[in-house]
């Protein structure tokens, strides 16, 4: 990919983040949502550290036929003696090509870790991690694999997921509520994965020195505009726009780490999840929306709790529709 704007350039490694849900099971190195479709029953929005741990679990690491060390639940806190516990090394052959968004191995060089390391933010959303034999070590536990994986950083790999909203109107233009909560219904912008056909939360990585709030803006503007592929007029409306919606500060709805099935010993995710409004329906809502080289479809999506969305973006979008006061269930009061 090609940066658009002048004060987003830098190396580009774009990627979705993916936070995982309480409960799930491993089926050909992917790890799959269970009940991600609730029609009747309206989901809590955050559940236990412990038993978000679950994808990074994942017997078979994606993208490989590596099988991770078996990490049983008693066992994943590192604060769990267990000196049987002996997981496999792998860092995918993609990253120790050396590609710009990634480490060297360590011995070949000295990262600072829980410290901004030049350009390169290895602190934690979880606070500071431990530091063993040169090896950060994931705050969440053991995951039965050492190493990298596919990811390029030692330590947290930093995303963002923008979540961008706009209230569902009629065609007279009023706001549309639904039959049975009464609540007004929120929209918000979804792509469908490539890898897996989910519909999901567009988000990317954070370059080296980049602000988040940039990386907000740029991801939605590469992954729901496909911005990369306007010409400069149509890029220049885009722009304008989205930087309409994104001058905003949003709403933080989450940040922190991301169970993710790429996660290892020593590598892992973490996502700033921040919800952009579209109060009036001015901004962003008045564009066509296009997928980018990352995304199979974009649309528009009434945020509900029956409509299954990938990994855990479902209790982003409860999040949401609660700041909002919007519709999420039938039983909303």
């Amino acid at each position: 990919m090609k940066r658009v704007f002048t004060n987003w350039a830098g190396s580009v490694h774009i990627a979705l983040a993916i936070v995982g849900l309480p409960y799930g099971v491993c089926t050909g190195g992917y790890c799959k949502a269970i009940n991600s479709r609730v029609p009747s029953v309206c989901t809590s929005a955050f559940v236990s550290s412990s038993a978000m741990h679950i994808k990074a679990r994942c017997s078979v690491y994606p993208g490989s036929d590596t099988h991770r060390f078996p990490v049983p639940d008693d066992k994943v806190s590192w604060a769990a003696d267990w000196p049987e516990y002996s997981p496999v090394n792998y860092t995918a052959p993609s990253v120790l090509k050396k590609p710009v968004w990634a480490d060297p191995e360590i011995g070949s060089f000295s990262p600072q870790f829980n410290s901004l390391d030049g350009s390169v933010d290895r602190r934690s959303h979880e606070g500071e991690y431990t530091v063993q034999d040169d090896r950060p070590l994931n705050p969440r536990g053991r995951t039965g694999l050492n190493g990298r994986g596919l990811l390029g950083r030692w330590g947290p790999n930093h995303a963002a997921d923008p979540i961008v909203t706009r209230w569902k109107r009629d065609s007279a233009g009023q706001r549309v509520s639904h039959a049975m909560s009464k609540l007004p219904v929120l929209q918000f912008v979804s792509i469908k994965r490539k890898d897996c056909g989910e519909w999901a939360i567009p988000g990317g990585m954070v370059d080296p020195g980049e602000l988040v709030s940039l990386t907000l803006q740029r991801e939605f503007s590469e992954e729901a505009m496909n911005s990369l592929q306007a010409s400069q007029q149509e890029r220049e409306k885009i722009h304008e726009r989205i930087t309409q919606l994104f001058s905003a500060p949003g709403f933080q709805v989450y940040k922190g780490y991301v169970d993710d099935p790429r996660n290892t010993d020593n590598s892992w995710m973490e996502t700033v999840a921040v919800n952009f409004h579209d109060e009036k329906g001015d901004s962003v809502s008045e564009l066509p929306l296009e997928a980018g080289d990352d995304a199979g479809q974009v649309s528009w999506f009434d945020v509900d709790s029956s409509q299954p969305l990938y990994a855990s973006h479902s209790r982003f979008l409860q999040t949401v529709a609660k700041e909002r006061k919007a519709h999420w269930c039938v039983m909303d009061q």
